[in-house]
């Protein structure tokens, strides 16, 4: 099915595979070396695979392309972050063949990432990339991929911790410049994802009724979504529309930027600024999203409503948010001194009664 041949001081192969020609260099200048690389070869053709030199040369490059390809094909909404995860990636890997990326480069590769400061959970999201990647190009016909290593998950600690008081969303807003005055207040309330209130447009929104839409498919988990404002927010929905027509541009955004003109892209200066003139420290805007929904329970609205108004798709979120209602701890409370009075009063009723049979058989 083939042969060794010599250029120079080393040893090549040759083989086929239907009917196809395919010629690897050994890089070794030791016949049994080769002898042994081309019984793996015919062994691989015999059972039906392509030969690994194939897969040697496909490129890590290419894989991420038709990794972020895929993204765009199925229009997933964590684009942006599937780049970010490639660009980092791309620091350790480019230029790798497929085969090189092995279970130890990517042990380097986390440690390298540790080092550099990234928290466990963002470095699992760039291993998370890795492996579809490798599991993309491992499907393809023909396979670009032929075997994917092991991808150790680091451990993430998924309860979150950041939380608004009321005043200290009082005191932001305060010192937030007037375009994004109604924009967090709506984040406040709603928990919406910070994308998904940007992106707000006058058609989702009935100002008469008093209510605002996102259909299925205009959200991160597709599902559409209703919400009813309150008197606050009705008052702030109002506002924007007056605001709209006397700065005469008609955006179509509910909370355009600061000129008026397009939709608010970002805001991270004035937020650090307004958490600093506050005195309520690094602050995100995502823990409105956790402060929305604990505000809700602890409010008595049912935690399934709770999840339909910010858009959780699990129930999980309030294991992540550590969210416990007060009515459930109160209650958890009293039902506990109950039993233990009840124990108290049992033990004290038997002691007692052991002391009265006593003294009735000290008297006899």
């Amino acid at each position: 099915m083939g042969c060794i041949y010599k250029r120079g001081n080393i040893y090549w192969l040759k083989y086929y595979r239907n009917g196809k020609p395919y010629r690897e260099s050994t890089k070794s200048m030791k016949e049994s070396d080769a002898k042994r690389l081309l019984k793996k070869r015919e062994g691989e053709i015999s059972e039906g695979k392509i030969p690994g030199v194939y897969f040697d040369k496909v490129r890590f490059e290419e894989l991420s392309e038709d990794f972020i390809r895929d993204y765009r094909i199925n229009q997933r909404k964590s684009l942006n972050r599937a780049e970010r995860s490639v660009a980092h990636l791309k620091g350790t890997f480019e230029g790798y063949r497929i085969p090189d990326i092995t279970n130890p480069k990517i042990a380097v590769y986390i440690e390298t990432r540790i080092n550099e400061g990234a928290t466990n959970a963002t470095i699992n999201r760039e291993l998370s990339a890795l492996k579809r990647m490798l599991n993309l190009g491992a499907r393809q016909t023909p396979p670009k991929v032929d075997r994917v290593p092991y991808i150790p998950m680091l451990k993430e600690n998924n309860v979150r911790k950041g939380f608004f008081e009321h005043d200290e969303f009082i005191a932001l807003r305060s010192a937030l410049p007037s375009y994004l005055k109604g924009f967090v207040t709506f984040g406040y309330k709603a928990g919406w994802r910070v994308s998904e209130i940007t992106g707000l447009t006058w058609n989702q929104v009935d100002r008469l009724q008093g209510i605002v839409r996102l259909e299925a498919g205009e959200t991160k988990n597709n599902d559409a979504r209703t919400v009813y404002l309150d008197r606050e927010l009705k008052d702030v929905f109002n506002n924007q529309w007056e605001l709209r027509k006397k700065s005469g541009t008609l955006t179509p955004f509910v909370f355009p930027n600061h000129d008026d003109k397009d939709k608010i892209k970002d805001f991270r200066g004035s937020w650090k600024k307004a958490c600093e003139d506050a005195k309520i420290g690094k602050r995100l805007f995502h823990d409105f999203r956790r402060t929305a929904v604990r505000n809700m329970v602890r409010s008595g609205i049912p935690e399934r409503v709770a999840m339909m108004i910010s858009g959780h798709k699990t129930r999980s979120v309030f294991d992540r948010y550590n969210i416990v209602s007060e009515s459930d701890l109160k209650i958890a409370a009293q039902k506990q001194e109950t039993y233990l009075e009840l124990q108290t009063g049992t033990i004290s009723g038997t002691i007692h009664n052991f002391e009265q049979k006593k003294g009735l058989a000290h008297i006899s």
